[in-house]
């Protein structure tokens, strides 16, 4: 591991510790880009393997110590920490922080809490540190060939680092799948969001199969046809294409579809989970994300699914006959999962407006549909609309009030709501495609029934209400003669 003697020891450009699957990758990344790179991983036994196997990629310094590490690095040091989020961070942190100096950089490319890492960047700034919350997505595949990488904290820190994250990101029409985000935590907050619009991005899907494997008696390998042809149009995405391999995949030891022998019980880290408690606390309905995150949880019940299976109400699913009736609900499916997706990353957009304008981060919406076009789980042609609506209107209060996705999103009302009403009579569960409905149904109305919420709430607990004829606020006398005052606020 060590390099002979006397030979001439370059220092590294930067440091990665944390040598797991996407530590590794960014590593020979980084080396495949042509930096000299400092590695470093709790067990030495990572470090001599990647050594071993992918020497030949670039220039790596390996260290068996963090000292060693540090010791390895130009000034300013740039170290990249990937490990995993929570206390193995703060245990990196602990041990990294005491060597550095003030001015050196530490990046934080895990998918750590946004509010551990305001923490973290206050307690390094004390020390005269420079620490970036980043987020990455794009998998093995994508930290090893360019992911989108999405980097917040101080400004000044972007301003030396940028040039590196930018040439080692995705690049999609000749610019980078990277850019500044915002102090803080908005790097790690935006990566929040993005994982869960991929949660409800995959529900989605799993429910457009689920309704054309019942509605059309399909086998996975012929609905795998349908994602293909469906990867050719406005639908193209990461998450379809690999959906029609994964359909495609056959079981090596039953001979069976490998989807018919998979566990349905979906895991997950936290992310989902985090977006929806932080959309709970700044009031933004992520209903799509909620649901989707939701239908994993309900996946992994397995005690009470077993008491489920007995209850009544089952409906038999009765397969679309006629060539031209099974084409028509394939398009169907089509459009209500477009107009669906659609409805899922402008909540997730809106929830980071809501954030941007609560954290004073002044994130750029654009720029986040533009960098996650390539690298990411959620990349999709789509995306490229998204950046054009809000370089057309930066404050843009509703995506889908864009006038481009108000034309797709209307021109697939029909087929959406075919489909819910499809899939309710059948009895097979569509909670995304639902809630997706339901909240257009709920953003376009004239009037919703909270005004009779608003009501209740005044009379069991005196909270008021405002009126839509005049100005002011206002409380009935519910218990005595229901006389209307008026109420200072």
């Amino acid at each position: 591991m060590a390099l002979p003697a006397n030979h001439p020891t370059p220092l590294a450009a930067v440091g990665v510790t944390g040598l797991g699957v996407m530590g590794r990758n960014l590593a020979r990344n980084l080396a495949r880009h042509g930096y000299v790179v400092a590695i470093h991983n709790r067990s030495v036994a990572k470090t001599e393997a990647l050594l071993a196997d992918y020497g030949h990629e670039g220039q790596f310094l390996p260290a068996r110590t963090m000292a060693e590490f540090v010791a390895e690095l130009d000034h300013p040091r740039v170290v990249i920490i990937m490990v995993n989020a929570g206390p193995a961070t703060d245990a990196v942190l602990d041990e990294l922080v005491p060597l550095l100096a003030p001015g050196d950089i530490v990046i934080d490319a895990g998918n750590s809490h946004f509010t551990d890492t305001v923490r973290r960047e206050q307690a390094l700034k004390e020390k005269g540190l420079l620490f970036m919350g980043t987020g990455v997505s794009g998998g093995e595949v994508g930290a090893l060939e360019g992911p989108s990488i999405m980097p917040g904290g101080p400004k000044k820190a972007y301003r030396l680092v940028g040039r590196l994250l930018e040439t080692i990101s995705a690049h999609v029409d000749g610019v980078p799948c990277c850019t500044y985000i915002g102090p803080g935590g908005a790097g790690h907050f935006v990566k929040m969001v993005h994982n869960g619009i991929e949660y409800a991005d995959m529900q989605l899907i799993a429910e457009a199969y689920d309704l054309l494997r019942h509605g059309l008696d399909a086998t996975p390998g012929e609905l795998a046809d349908v994602f293909v042809h469906w990867n050719r149009g406005v639908l193209e995405s990461y998450l379809i294409e690999i959906t029609a391999e994964v359909l495609r995949q056959t079981d090596a030891v039953t001979g069976q579809a490998l989807v018919d022998v998979v566990l349905d019980q979906a895991g997950q880290k936290g992310t989902g989970r985090w977006t929806v408690q932080n959309a709970l606390d700044l009031g933004v309905p992520i209903t799509a994300i909620a649901e989707a995150t939701f239908a994993r949880g309900l996946s992994g019940a397995v005690a009470a699914r077993a008491a489920g299976a007995g209850l009544p109400g089952h409906t038999r699913v009765l397969p679309v006959e006629g060539e031209a009736s099974r084409q028509a609900f394939i398009e169907d499916v089509r459009q209500a999962l477009y107009a669906s997706k659609i409805v899922a990353y402008a909540q997730g957009l809106e929830q980071v407006a809501a954030a941007s304008a609560e954290y004073g981060w002044k994130i750029d919406r654009g720029a986040l549909a533009r960098i996650w076009r390539g690298g990411c789980i959620i990349r999709a042609r789509f995306l490229n609309r998204i950046t054009e609506a809000y370089e057309r209107d930066a404050d843009l209060p509703l995506l889908l009030a864009d006038p481009y996705f108000l034309d797709e999103v209307s021109g697939a009302v029909k087929s959406w709501r075919t489909v819910v009403v499809w899939a309710n009579m059948a009895g097979v569960p569509v909670p995304a495609f639902a809630s997706s409905l339901a909240y257009y149904d709920a953003i376009r109305a004239p009037r919703l029934p909270a005004a009779l919420i608003q009501a209740q709430r005044d009379f069991f607990g005196a909270h008021t209400y405002r009126r839509a004829d005049r100005p002011g606020v206002f409380h009935t006398d519910w218990s005595g003669d229901r006389t209307e005052h008026p109420v200072s606020e």
